[in-house]
């Protein structure tokens, strides 16, 4: 039976910061299922707010931040607009079903490659 990865861990660019001034970077984001979109839509806050979304089915899908092991939309309103992005983008690199590759140059060599960016797999981060 073929094992597939459902959590990932990710690293915010900048990090939140706790009442007692320590910088939380890290963290696991599970794999969406059908039901964390269809409650996030749901969601009165989304109905009320369509750019909210982002900010509902995020907090569905990161299950650890450092020491938290919930996170609510509220937490996520005050994370840094980069770090928002960086989620955004990660929730969509390990949900998209369809390969996404770049093209790549080595700094070093100057061999050019194409690189996978979608979706993710064990191989490109670390399983919980």
């Amino acid at each position: 039976m073929t094992k597939f990865t459902t959590h990932f861990s990710f690293t915010l660019p900048l990090g939140v910061q706790t009442s007692d001034g320590e910088i939380i970077r890290e963290g696991i984001m599970r794999l969406a299922r059908a039901r964390d979109e269809i409650e996030a839509m749901q969601d009165p806050r989304v109905e009320a707010n369509a750019a909210y979304l982002s900010l509902v089915l995020l907090s569905h899908v990161i299950t650890q931040l450092g020491s938290l092991s919930t996170i609510s939309p509220e937490d996520i309103e005050n994370f840094f607009a980069a770090d928002l992005a960086y989620l955004e983008d990660f929730y969509m690199r390990i949900n998209n079903p369809t390969e996404i590759f770049i093209g790549a140059v080595c700094p070093h060599c100057k061999n050019a490659f194409q690189l996978k960016i979608a979706p993710l797999s064990e191989a490109d981060t670390q399983q919980e």
